[in-house]
């Protein structure tokens, strides 16, 4: 039927242009953004659950960063605790040496002045040891607690290790000497114990620094998982995309040409009044 008033034709070619050009607008927003699902307009779900994964890589960061920082902590109270356990070393030396019967007066008296040097740089190592506001060798901080799990349920602990003179693993008195050949035997005793106690509290630092290290690795392994994962949910293919624009191009062309063939239709009843 020839008609004026309906062209049937024209706004089927037209419906199927329309829907043409909504593909096209789709796939160079792909392109532009590099995102096959920029919005939740473009797939609610998939969208849905790329946000939920974003949410946990985010917090898997500040867990990163938690933990960098206990273990920052623990790597400065190890660097304290080996420089205690080379002082030992030495002041041991010098009470050995100056328990020494055959000594006299005056170098007894030299030695024990270089003891004491040794004993309260000790006492400065342990006040300096600190890293964002945790000393965990001097007394002050019972332990040190990083995050481990995005929810927060999980954490990682380790424990101070008092690394304080006359504390229970340096045993050597604030105040203690090798003045005398006496004191000197007995500091030696005195000196061997506190070497054997730090020693000991590396090794459990040590422990606890590995702790929050392999964490760190695991999480940031999470971390990568969860990015790849988003990515092959969210992300355009590239290569794909490319393509259907060119055939998206072409078949708007066609469309348009339909459209207008469509909208000739009417002139031909013209021809019927001639």
């Amino acid at each position: 039927m020839l008609s004026v008033n309906t062209n049937a034709g024209a706004m089927v070619a037209l419906q199927y242009l329309n829907n043409t050009n909504a593909q096209l607008q789709a796939t160079q927003n792909a392109i532009n953004t590099g995102l096959k699902v920029a919005s939740a307009k473009d797939d609610g779900a998939t969208y849905a659950i790329a946000q939920n994964m974003r949410g946990d890589v985010a917090g898997y960061g500040s867990v990163t960063d938690s933990l960098n920082r206990a273990g920052s902590s623990v790597d400065v109270a190890l660097s304290a605790g080996q420089s205690i356990s080379d002082l030992l070393i030495q002041m041991k030396a010098k009470a050995l040496a100056a328990s020494d019967q055959s000594l006299d007066t005056a170098s007894r008296t030299a030695m024990n002045e270089d003891f004491q040097a040794l004993r309260d740089q000790i006492a400065s190592v342990v006040s300096n040891a600190e890293f964002n506001g945790f000393n965990l060798v001097d007394g002050s901080t019972q332990q040190i607690t990083a995050l481990a799990s995005t929810d927060g349920s999980k954490r990682i602990t380790v424990a101070a290790e008092d690394m304080s003179l006359s504390g229970s693993v340096v045993t050597v008195a604030t105040t203690g000497s090798i003045s005398t050949q006496s004191k000197a035997s007995t500091m030696i005793s005195t000196i061997e114990t506190s070497l054997t106690n730090v020693n000991a509290a590396l090794a459990k630092l040590s422990s606890g620094a590995k702790k929050f290290s392999i964490q760190a690795d695991f999480v940031q392994a999470l971390s990568n998982t969860l990015t790849a994962g988003i990515g092959n949910l969210v992300d355009a293919d590239m290569a794909t995309e490319s393509a259907q624009l060119q055939a998206l191009q072409v078949k708007q062309q066609l469309g348009v040409q339909a459209l207008s063939i469509a909208n000739s239709a009417p002139s031909i009843t013209l021809s019927l009044f001639r």
